[in-house]
């Protein structure tokens, strides 16, 4: 959804990994976790504000606002966008298709315009006391997609 008179999302997305592409450091499989990395360092900074807007450190007080909060989990989202633009030309359709997943699966078909909720699962044979399906938890070298 685009804000009236913001730039389009996607196009920005193209726009800052073109320019990050034309100016990087490191090429190859170091630059792409590189380009990885630098989510957690995004994510670092929204924790540093969120401990300064509460004042958690006695030492430093209160040092940002819950609008620095804002800002630094924008940057998260931008930084995300654009390392998955670095992994293929197609973010916006691989995007789309995740979030509709995730959001059918969280909501319901209805949520995402389906009218027929799909075929129903076979009964799964595992034990009763296995992981249930959603905790965020993945059995032992499975390849899961963790917690939502």
């Amino acid at each position: 959804m685009d804000v009236p008179g913001g730039p389009d999302l996607w196009a920005s997305v193209e726009d800052l990994w073109t320019w990050l592409d034309a100016h990087r450091r490191h090429g190859g499989e170091t630059g792409l976790v590189l380009r990885m990395l630098k989510l957690t360092e995004e994510v670092g900074e929204v924790a540093q504000a969120v401990i300064g807007a509460t004042g958690q450190n006695p030492r430093k007080g209160v040092t940002h606002t819950w609008e620095d909060v804002q800002g630094e989990l924008c940057d998260v989202v931008i930084t995300a966008l654009v390392a998955l633009r670095t992994l293929t030309p197609d973010a916006a359709g691989v995007f789309g298709r995740h979030l509709a997943g995730v959001t059918e699966r969280s909501l319901g078909p209805a949520a995402t315009g389906r009218s027929d909720p799909g075929p129903t699962p076979p009964a799964s044979s595992a034990p009763a006391d296995a992981t249930p399906p959603g905790s965020g938890r993945r059995p032992s070298g499975g390849r899961g997609r963790g917690a939502r």
